[in-house]
């Protein structure tokens, strides 16, 4: 419940949407075969959840609600989950506890907002991690087929999915289970590889698609770093409340070892692969070929949860018999500290995720500036630089009617693109040069500028025969009016 109204909570963010939303507004709204079309050219990877999305803006459309509800809705479930897996392997105070947590943890309030796949990723990852203890606890063939169905459509909403597979893997070996688990835990994810391998053939041929990802920067290294240091330690005040490292030996929540973990995989043998290993694969598999991006695996923040709210559990137990001298009471109370001042670091982030500066752009605001700018003179133009910034367009064509597109060639939905394609650079510049008034959208000072020929011959072709006349920041983004000599 927590989580539902945390996600409710500000959802339109000041009836703002930034670009990837956009995007995922617009292609929602074309039709099933145009859909299908786009996705042999473009965005293979997210092609379920833009079927799923267009289902559900058929039956009911309502604008910025419709396009975050089904997210909001996957974090709550999420949450219910990993209080469920809590409560399974330990006792109801981590379930509950971790729920909270979960709930709490930025990403997964920047998300829970967001209308992109990630959140229903990271449902689908919580339910498979359900079913992989519910599986291990038998020789079930159907437990085991439901796990990998949960992967496979996990993977098939963002391929990335995939590789919870090696942070459950790691978990069952350090929990030695015996060969038959293993084998069948190996089937079941022979069976997640192959049902994902067409969607890994087709977005392989669309890689150029995320060719802005850059190489992993320090800061990635530094967050994956503390992410592992807050693991740790968690696992550590976990570890040290129990009578072994990670026994699953007794029954849960019992009187005579109350930190004893139920089941064949104990709560910190779990989480923490699943935590850490994810984000490390895809931070290592970086190094050849750029591909972080941290949403990828939002799904990292389940072991967060679990692992937090089992440590709490040990704090509160410590606290609860602090008359009784303990060799971690010191420890203990300086992660309670620590637990604290981070509930209060997390206020001022909170309410700074439900404004529209939580973002990276705001393409509501862009739109209102381009009305501004805009006096819908037929000699007037409107220029993206570079073109995939037609993405800023596309959910508020409105703002845009009137301002013919002095550089496109075929348009998103006749092209089957997502941003269209452009025309040749001498037909750009003619059709620049025909125009009085231009207005120019591009990315804030200091980003990387295109090097393709048609972006060289719109930044050269303003440099050269026109004059800026007005120049606005908006969030993410710059607002250009230029016009020829004498004209602003």
């Amino acid at each position: 419940m927590s989580a539902l109204l945390m996600g409710l909570w500000g959802i339109t963010r000041d009836n703002s949407m930034w670009r990837d939303e956009s995007v995922t507004y617009q292609v929602a709204h074309r039709s099933p075969s145009e859909i299908w079309q786009l996705l042999g050219n473009a965005d293979a990877v997210h092609g379920l959840y833009y079927l799923l999305m267009h289902a559900l803006f058929a039956v009911w459309d309502d604008g910025l609600l419709t396009l975050r509800l089904p997210s909001v809705l996957a974090t709550a479930l999420s949450a219910f989950l990993v209080a469920s897996i809590g409560s399974r392997l330990v006792n109801n105070r981590v379930g509950v506890v971790s729920g909270l947590c979960f709930a709490l943890v930025p990403p997964v309030q920047m998300y829970a907002q967001e209308g992109r796949s990630y959140a229903m990723v990271c449902a689908l990852v919580a339910l498979a991690t359900w079913l992989l203890l519910c599986a291990v606890s038998g020789t079930s063939r159907a437990k085991w087929g439901l796990y990998a169905l949960t992967v496979v459509a996990a993977g098939w909403l963002h391929e990335f999915a995939v590789l919870v597979l090696l942070a459950h893997g790691l978990s069952l070996v350090l929990g030695r289970l015996p060969r038959e688990v293993l084998r069948a835990w190996a089937t079941a994810a022979a069976l997640t590889f192959a049902g994902l391998a067409p969607l890994v053939l087709i977005s392989a041929g669309q890689s150029g698609q995320v060719s802005w990802i850059g190489w992993p920067q320090l800061g990635e290294w530094l967050t994956l770093a503390a992410m592992t240091a807050v693991g740790l330690l968690c696992a550590a005040v976990r570890l040290r409340a129990g009578t072994g490292a990670g026994d699953c030996g007794g029954a849960a929540g019992t009187e005579a070892h109350p930190a004893r973990e139920a089941g064949p995989v104990g709560l910190v043998r779990l989480a923490l692969p699943l935590l850490l290993v994810p984000s490390a694969a895809l931070l290592l598999a970086s190094l050849r070929e750029p591909m972080y991006v941290d949403r990828y695996v939002l799904y990292s923040c389940l072991g967060l949860a679990l692992l937090v709210g089992g440590a709490l559990d040990a704090w509160l137990r410590a606290a609860r018999h602090a008359d009784r001298p303990t060799r971690f009471a010191p420890r203990t109370l300086l992660f309670g500290l620590t637990v604290l001042a981070s509930l209060g670091a997390l206020v001022p982030v909170t309410l700074q995720m439900r404004t529209p500066d939580s973002r990276k752009d705001d393409v509501t605001a862009i739109a209102a500036e381009v009305r501004t700018m805009s006096d819908r003179s037929p000699s007037d133009g409107v220029l993206f630089l570079p073109a995939r910034r037609r993405e800023w367009a596309l959910s508020y064509p409105g703002s845009y009617r009137g301002l013919p597109d002095l550089a496109v060639l075929h348009g998103p939905r006749s092209g089957h693109t997502l941003e269209g394609s452009e025309n040749a650079p001498h037909r750009i510049r003619a059709r620049m040069l025909a125009a009085r008034r231009i207005i120019a959208l591009s990315d804030p000072p200091g980003q990387p500028q295109d090097p393709f020929p048609q972006e060289r011959i719109k930044r050269d072709t303003l440099r050269q025969r026109f004059v800026e006349c007005r120049r606005v920041q908006v969030k993410g983004a710059q607002v250009t009016l230029y016009a020829r000599p004498g004209h602003c």
